[in-house]
């Protein structure tokens, strides 16, 4: 374990905070969360663990607040949800074999994909006549699922940007409102970054004392984050996590090159 002041326990704190917020209104928590812990010294690979264990608390907190907006067919959210917790795991699992050096190379690469494809996704999506298509088929629930598998195997190994890459995906399969896709997102992220959690415990890769300090932070911005942003134009919402995602990505792709 490293060294942990009462700076660093305020650090990751609201690191969590921020985290837990953005996370409730589209994603993009770790982008915030994740460095926190890399700043206050804790390897890369424990701070990946501890900061899945951290926001996932958060997640749980802010899933409340979207239950209304959770109009998803039972077909599709039982096979995508199945699939997230496969992925997850074997994200995870991955995740604890990867070198320290490889993982901190990689990780601008991972980032830099999901916030591509959460601004050009919507672009990517829609029908000839500008309308999305709300009634997926059999053939596009298989064609989920399996994206689904990818997005969670990515979720398990890294965290940071599963958000976008599944709001990214949802609007590929025909939902374009924000806040309808925000309460399918955390129930597929919940239940990718659960089984993730789970392993990672069981492996001990979690440094408990600032996860604990997180988890309370993460508990608060998950709270407060999805209560407030039903409230906000969609749009802001939007541009709000594509600001702080590329900011993120610029700022890793410095660090590791």
């Amino acid at each position: 374990m490293v060294p942990f002041s009462l700076h660093d326990a305020l650090l990751l704190f609201f690191a969590a905070l921020l985290g837990g917020t953005l996370n409730a209104v589209a994603g993009g928590g770790s982008f915030v969360a994740f460095p926190a812990l890399l700043f206050t010294g804790v390897p890369p690979v424990p701070a990946n663990a501890t900061n899945t264990v951290a926001l996932w608390a958060g997640m749980a907190f802010s899933g409340g607040a979207f239950r209304h907006h959770l109009k998803i067919r039972r077909s599709v959210l039982l096979s995508l949800g199945c699939v997230s917790l496969v992925g997850g795991g074997v994200g995870a699992v991955l995740l604890l074999r990867t070198p320290a050096q490889t993982f901190l190379q990689i990780l601008p690469w991972l980032m830099l994909f999901a916030v591509l494809l959460f601004i050009f996704g919507p672009k990517l999506t829609r029908t000839r006549d500008g309308r999305a298509i709300h009634e997926p088929s059999a053939k596009a629930i298989v064609a989920a699922s399996f994206l689904q598998l990818l997005v969670a195997i990515y979720g398990g190994y890294f965290g940071g940007g599963m958000g976008f890459v599944i709001l990214a995906m949802l609007t590929a399969f025909g939902m374009a409102d924000i806040h309808e896709m925000n309460a399918f997102k955390i129930v597929l992220s919940s239940a990718t970054n659960g089984i993730a959690v789970l392993i990672f415990i069981l492996r001990h890769a979690v440094y408990w004392p600032q996860a604990l300090v997180m988890i309370c932070g993460a508990a608060l911005g998950g709270y407060f984050g999805a209560h407030y942003s039903l409230r906000l134009p969609q749009v802001w919402v939007r541009w709000f996590v594509i600001t702080v995602g590329a900011g993120m990505t610029a700022y890793f792709f410095v660090r590791a090159y």
